[in-house]
Protein backbone atom coordinates (compact mmCIF):
# COMPACT_ATOMS: atom_id res chain seq x y z
CA UNK A 1 0.00 0.00 0.00
CA UNK A 2 1.01 3.30 -0.86
CA UNK A 3 2.44 6.06 1.71
CA UNK A 4 0.24 8.72 2.19
CA UNK A 5 2.52 11.21 0.34
CA UNK A 6 2.94 9.37 -2.51
CA UNK A 7 -0.94 8.80 -2.54
CA UNK A 8 -1.24 12.60 -2.93
CA UNK A 9 1.22 12.54 -5.16
CA UNK A 10 -0.44 10.76 -7.63
CA UNK A 11 -3.25 13.17 -6.98
CA UNK A 12 -1.62 15.84 -7.93
CA UNK A 13 -0.88 14.30 -11.16
CA UNK A 14 -4.45 13.35 -11.33
CA UNK A 15 -6.18 17.21 -11.29
CA UNK A 16 -3.12 18.80 -12.59
CA UNK A 17 -5.29 19.88 -16.00
CA UNK A 18 -8.36 20.62 -13.89
CA UNK A 19 -7.31 22.19 -10.48
CA UNK A 20 -4.95 25.02 -10.14
CA UNK A 21 -1.95 25.84 -7.68
CA UNK A 22 -3.27 28.39 -5.72
CA UNK A 23 -0.88 31.74 -4.84
CA UNK A 24 0.38 31.75 -1.04
CA UNK A 25 0.33 35.64 -0.55
CA UNK A 26 1.52 37.87 2.79
CA UNK A 27 -1.98 38.63 4.57
CA UNK A 28 -2.75 41.28 6.66
CA UNK A 29 -0.80 40.00 10.22
CA UNK A 30 1.50 41.99 12.03
CA UNK A 31 4.72 41.31 14.02
CA UNK A 32 5.09 38.98 15.46
CA UNK A 33 2.96 36.98 13.66
CA UNK A 34 3.59 36.23 9.78
CA UNK A 35 0.64 35.40 8.23
CA UNK A 36 0.17 33.84 4.82
CA UNK A 37 -3.15 33.57 3.18
CA UNK A 38 -3.58 30.25 0.74
CA UNK A 39 -5.94 31.50 -1.70
CA UNK A 40 -8.12 28.14 -2.61
CA UNK A 41 -10.67 31.04 -3.55
CA UNK A 42 -8.79 31.61 -7.00
CA UNK A 43 -9.81 27.79 -8.44
CA UNK A 44 -12.27 27.41 -11.17
CA UNK A 45 -15.12 26.88 -8.98
CA UNK A 46 -14.24 29.55 -6.44
CA UNK A 47 -13.11 26.86 -3.72
CA UNK A 48 -10.48 24.43 -2.57
CA UNK A 49 -13.39 21.87 -3.19
CA UNK A 50 -12.13 20.80 -7.13
CA UNK A 51 -9.08 19.18 -5.93
CA UNK A 52 -10.66 16.34 -3.94
CA UNK A 53 -13.48 15.70 -6.65
CA UNK A 54 -11.38 15.73 -9.33
CA UNK A 55 -9.06 13.34 -7.70
CA UNK A 56 -12.37 10.67 -7.00
CA UNK A 57 -13.35 11.38 -10.94
CA UNK A 58 -9.45 10.39 -11.97
CA UNK A 59 -9.65 7.24 -9.78
CA UNK A 60 -13.06 6.18 -10.70
CA UNK A 61 -13.92 3.77 -13.49
CA UNK A 62 -15.06 5.46 -17.05
CA UNK A 63 -17.77 2.41 -17.06
CA UNK A 64 -19.22 3.68 -13.08
CA UNK A 65 -18.89 7.12 -14.36
CA UNK A 66 -21.42 7.02 -17.50
CA UNK A 67 -24.34 6.91 -14.94
CA UNK A 68 -23.37 10.20 -13.40
CA UNK A 69 -22.00 11.83 -10.06
CA UNK A 70 -24.38 12.20 -7.08
CA UNK A 71 -22.90 14.44 -3.90
CA UNK A 72 -24.36 16.06 -0.81
CA UNK A 73 -23.61 19.50 -0.41
CA UNK A 74 -24.19 23.23 0.63
CA UNK A 75 -22.45 24.17 -2.21
CA UNK A 76 -18.76 24.16 -3.11
CA UNK A 77 -18.49 20.18 -3.31
CA UNK A 78 -21.51 20.84 -5.53
CA UNK A 79 -20.20 23.05 -7.57
CA UNK A 80 -17.12 20.39 -7.47
CA UNK A 81 -18.46 17.57 -8.71
CA UNK A 82 -20.68 19.64 -11.00
CA UNK A 83 -17.68 21.37 -13.00
CA UNK A 84 -16.46 17.51 -13.46
CA UNK A 85 -19.31 16.48 -14.56
CA UNK A 86 -19.62 18.74 -17.16
CA UNK A 87 -16.37 18.21 -17.89
CA UNK A 88 -16.96 14.90 -18.77
CA UNK A 89 -20.73 15.21 -20.68
CA UNK A 90 -22.32 13.27 -17.64
CA UNK A 91 -25.37 14.50 -15.32
CA UNK A 92 -24.64 15.92 -11.89
CA UNK A 93 -26.97 15.72 -8.63
CA UNK A 94 -26.83 17.50 -5.66
CA UNK A 95 -28.47 17.01 -2.28
CA UNK A 96 -28.67 20.47 -1.07
CA UNK A 97 -30.05 21.74 2.32
CA UNK A 98 -32.89 23.88 2.43
CA UNK A 99 -30.36 26.63 4.05
CA UNK A 100 -28.08 26.80 1.44
CA UNK A 101 -26.96 29.81 0.13
CA UNK A 102 -29.40 30.37 -3.43
CA UNK A 103 -25.51 32.16 -4.46
CA UNK A 104 -24.19 28.37 -4.59
CA UNK A 105 -27.06 26.74 -6.07
CA UNK A 106 -27.55 29.40 -8.97
CA UNK A 107 -23.33 28.08 -9.42
CA UNK A 108 -24.30 24.42 -9.53
CA UNK A 109 -26.74 25.11 -11.84
CA UNK A 110 -25.20 26.95 -14.38
CA UNK A 111 -22.46 24.18 -14.68
CA UNK A 112 -25.12 21.89 -15.40
CA UNK A 113 -26.04 20.48 -12.46
CA UNK A 114 -29.53 19.74 -11.00
CA UNK A 115 -29.90 20.50 -7.24
CA UNK A 116 -32.22 18.90 -4.85
CA UNK A 117 -33.51 21.26 -1.25
CA UNK A 118 -33.88 18.85 1.53
CA UNK A 119 -34.40 19.50 5.15
CA UNK A 120 -31.34 19.32 7.39
CA UNK A 121 -31.80 15.91 9.05
CA UNK A 122 -32.42 14.26 4.87
CA UNK A 123 -29.25 16.18 3.92
CA UNK A 124 -27.19 14.94 6.74
CA UNK A 125 -28.48 11.74 6.15
CA UNK A 126 -27.10 11.00 2.56
CA UNK A 127 -23.54 11.85 3.72
CA UNK A 128 -24.33 8.57 5.87
CA UNK A 129 -25.89 6.41 3.67
CA UNK A 130 -24.29 7.30 0.54
CA UNK A 131 -27.58 7.63 -1.84
CA UNK A 132 -30.55 9.37 -2.46
CA UNK A 133 -33.77 7.85 -3.56
CA UNK A 134 -34.12 7.39 -7.22
CA UNK A 135 -30.34 8.69 -8.32
CA UNK A 136 -28.48 6.02 -9.67
CA UNK A 137 -25.26 7.40 -9.83
CA UNK A 138 -21.27 7.50 -8.34
CA UNK A 139 -21.60 9.04 -4.94
CA UNK A 140 -18.61 11.05 -4.15
CA UNK A 141 -18.80 12.20 -0.61
CA UNK A 142 -17.57 16.03 0.76
CA UNK A 143 -14.85 14.97 3.28
CA UNK A 144 -14.92 11.24 4.29
CA UNK A 145 -12.90 9.16 1.79
CA UNK A 146 -9.89 8.86 0.73
CA UNK A 147 -9.50 10.01 -2.36
CA UNK A 148 -11.12 13.58 -1.64
CA UNK A 149 -8.78 13.53 1.37
CA UNK A 150 -5.62 12.86 -0.95
CA UNK A 151 -7.06 15.46 -3.41
CA UNK A 152 -7.09 17.97 -0.56
CA UNK A 153 -3.44 16.74 0.66
CA UNK A 154 -2.10 18.31 -2.76
CA UNK A 155 -2.45 22.19 -0.59
CA UNK A 156 -0.07 20.94 1.95
CA UNK A 157 2.50 20.02 -0.86
CA UNK A 158 2.28 23.28 -2.46
CA UNK A 159 2.71 24.81 0.82
CA UNK A 160 6.03 22.95 1.76
CA UNK A 161 7.24 23.76 -1.27
CA UNK A 162 6.50 27.84 -1.12
CA UNK A 163 7.11 27.76 3.00
CA UNK A 164 9.27 25.48 3.80
CA UNK A 165 9.84 26.98 7.43
CA UNK A 166 5.83 27.41 7.84
CA UNK A 167 4.87 27.33 11.76
CA UNK A 168 1.30 26.75 11.79
CA UNK A 169 -1.23 25.95 9.78
CA UNK A 170 -5.22 27.47 10.38
CA UNK A 171 -7.62 25.18 8.26
CA UNK A 172 -11.90 25.72 8.28
CA UNK A 173 -13.57 22.23 9.81
CA UNK A 174 -16.53 21.68 8.07
CA UNK A 175 -16.66 18.02 7.89
CA UNK A 176 -13.17 17.67 8.06
CA UNK A 177 -11.73 16.15 4.74
CA UNK A 178 -9.59 19.54 4.15
CA UNK A 179 -8.03 19.68 7.67
CA UNK A 180 -7.02 16.05 7.69
CA UNK A 181 -5.86 15.61 4.46
CA UNK A 182 -3.79 18.35 4.77
CA UNK A 183 -2.97 17.67 8.41
CA UNK A 184 -2.04 14.22 6.98
CA UNK A 185 0.67 15.16 4.37
CA UNK A 186 2.24 17.53 7.24
CA UNK A 187 2.51 15.09 10.32
CA UNK A 188 4.81 12.88 7.85
CA UNK A 189 6.63 15.75 6.38
CA UNK A 190 6.97 18.77 9.07
CA UNK A 191 5.68 17.09 11.62
CA UNK A 192 6.75 20.50 13.75
CA UNK A 193 3.97 22.22 12.65
CA UNK A 194 1.23 23.04 14.44
CA UNK A 195 -2.18 22.50 12.88
CA UNK A 196 -5.21 23.44 13.96
CA UNK A 197 -8.94 23.51 12.50
CA UNK A 198 -10.98 26.77 12.72
CA UNK A 199 -14.95 26.54 13.99
CA UNK A 200 -17.31 29.00 14.51
CA UNK A 201 -19.60 29.58 17.76
CA UNK A 202 -22.98 29.21 15.98
CA UNK A 203 -21.69 25.59 15.41
CA UNK A 204 -18.46 23.82 16.68
CA UNK A 205 -18.81 20.18 17.00
CA UNK A 206 -15.15 19.28 16.92
CA UNK A 207 -13.91 21.47 19.82
CA UNK A 208 -16.69 20.09 21.83
CA UNK A 209 -15.97 16.62 20.86
CA UNK A 210 -12.00 17.25 21.48
CA UNK A 211 -12.87 18.07 24.52
CA UNK A 212 -15.12 15.39 25.39
CA UNK A 213 -13.28 12.73 24.17
CA UNK A 214 -16.09 11.60 22.03
CA UNK A 215 -18.42 12.71 19.12
CA UNK A 216 -20.77 15.43 20.37
CA UNK A 217 -24.00 17.32 19.21
CA UNK A 218 -23.76 20.72 19.53
CA UNK A 219 -26.91 23.86 19.01
CA UNK A 220 -26.40 25.44 15.29
CA UNK A 221 -27.40 28.28 14.20
CA UNK A 222 -27.38 29.28 10.43
CA UNK A 223 -25.58 32.31 9.42
CA UNK A 224 -23.48 33.85 6.65
CA UNK A 225 -20.91 31.07 7.65
CA UNK A 226 -22.55 28.58 6.29
CA UNK A 227 -19.71 26.43 4.60
CA UNK A 228 -18.46 24.78 8.07
CA UNK A 229 -21.10 25.08 11.08
CA UNK A 230 -22.68 22.42 11.71
CA UNK A 231 -24.47 20.29 14.86
CA UNK A 232 -22.03 16.79 14.74
CA UNK A 233 -19.04 15.22 14.03
CA UNK A 234 -18.76 12.04 12.09
CA UNK A 235 -16.81 9.51 13.91
CA UNK A 236 -14.70 8.65 11.68
CA UNK A 237 -13.51 12.11 10.90
CA UNK A 238 -13.01 12.78 14.54
CA UNK A 239 -11.14 9.97 14.66
CA UNK A 240 -8.50 11.36 11.93
CA UNK A 241 -8.43 14.34 13.64
CA UNK A 242 -7.89 14.01 16.84
CA UNK A 243 -4.85 12.41 16.14
CA UNK A 244 -3.90 14.86 13.27
CA UNK A 245 -4.38 18.62 15.11
CA UNK A 246 -3.20 20.19 17.29
CA UNK A 247 -6.90 21.66 18.87
CA UNK A 248 -10.10 23.75 17.24
CA UNK A 249 -10.21 27.67 17.57
CA UNK A 250 -13.20 28.76 18.04
CA UNK A 251 -14.45 32.17 16.62
CA UNK A 252 -17.30 34.34 16.70
CA UNK A 253 -19.46 35.60 13.47
CA UNK A 254 -18.34 38.93 14.89
CA UNK A 255 -14.09 37.97 14.41
CA UNK A 256 -15.00 36.48 10.72
CA UNK A 257 -17.01 39.57 9.28
CA UNK A 258 -13.88 41.49 10.82
CA UNK A 259 -11.25 39.11 9.06
CA UNK A 260 -13.28 39.37 5.88
CA UNK A 261 -13.17 43.04 6.17
CA UNK A 262 -9.76 43.72 6.55
CA UNK A 263 -8.52 41.42 3.89
CA UNK A 264 -10.94 42.83 1.61
CA UNK A 265 -9.32 46.38 2.58
CA UNK A 266 -5.34 44.74 2.44
CA UNK A 267 -5.40 42.15 0.24
CA UNK A 268 -8.17 42.80 -2.25
CA UNK A 269 -9.72 39.06 -1.97
CA UNK A 270 -13.24 37.96 -1.48
CA UNK A 271 -13.31 35.55 1.98
CA UNK A 272 -16.80 33.43 2.37
CA UNK A 273 -17.80 33.31 5.95
CA UNK A 274 -15.69 29.57 6.41
CA UNK A 275 -12.56 31.02 4.88
CA UNK A 276 -12.72 34.45 7.09
CA UNK A 277 -12.91 31.91 10.08
CA UNK A 278 -9.62 30.91 9.46
CA UNK A 279 -8.48 33.99 8.99
CA UNK A 280 -10.13 34.72 12.21
CA UNK A 281 -8.56 32.24 14.35
CA UNK A 282 -4.88 33.57 13.15
CA UNK A 283 -5.32 36.86 13.70
CA UNK A 284 -6.59 35.87 16.98
CA UNK A 285 -2.77 34.52 17.77
CA UNK A 286 -4.72 31.50 19.20
CA UNK A 287 -2.39 29.62 16.60
CA UNK A 288 0.53 30.44 17.72
CA UNK A 289 3.29 32.78 16.81
CA UNK A 290 5.92 32.82 13.40
CA UNK A 291 4.90 32.35 10.65
CA UNK A 292 0.85 30.86 10.18
CA UNK A 293 -1.09 30.14 7.07
CA UNK A 294 -4.19 30.50 6.70
CA UNK A 295 -6.09 28.22 4.01
CA UNK A 296 -8.25 30.70 2.44
CA UNK A 297 -10.87 27.85 1.50
CA UNK A 298 -13.14 29.81 -0.43
CA UNK A 299 -14.83 32.77 -2.20
CA UNK A 300 -18.35 31.71 -2.83
CA UNK A 301 -20.25 34.53 -1.04
CA UNK A 302 -23.37 36.81 -2.17
CA UNK A 303 -21.82 40.08 -3.00
CA UNK A 304 -24.43 41.50 -1.58
CA UNK A 305 -24.35 39.88 1.81
CA UNK A 306 -20.30 40.35 1.26
CA UNK A 307 -20.95 44.14 1.08
CA UNK A 308 -23.03 44.44 3.90
CA UNK A 309 -20.55 42.11 5.92
CA UNK A 310 -17.50 44.57 5.72
CA UNK A 311 -19.80 47.56 5.56
CA UNK A 312 -20.86 47.05 9.38
CA UNK A 313 -19.04 48.74 12.35
CA UNK A 314 -15.67 48.18 12.85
Amino acid sequence: MSSIPEQVEEARRNIASIAFRTPLVAGPGESPLDLFLKLENVQPIGSFKIRGAANVVARTPRERLQRGLLTASAGNMAQGVAYCARRLGIPATVIAPETAPATKIRAVERLGGRAILVPFADWWRTFETRTYPGVDATFIHAFDDPDVMAGNGTIAMELIEDLPDLDAVVIPWGGGGLSCGIAAVLRELKPRVRIYAAEVDTGAPLAASLAAGEPRTVDHTPSFVDGISAKVVFSAMFERARKLLDGSIVVTLHQAAQAMKLVAERNRVIMEGAAACAVAAALSGRAGQGKVVAIVSGGNIDLDQFARLVAGPS
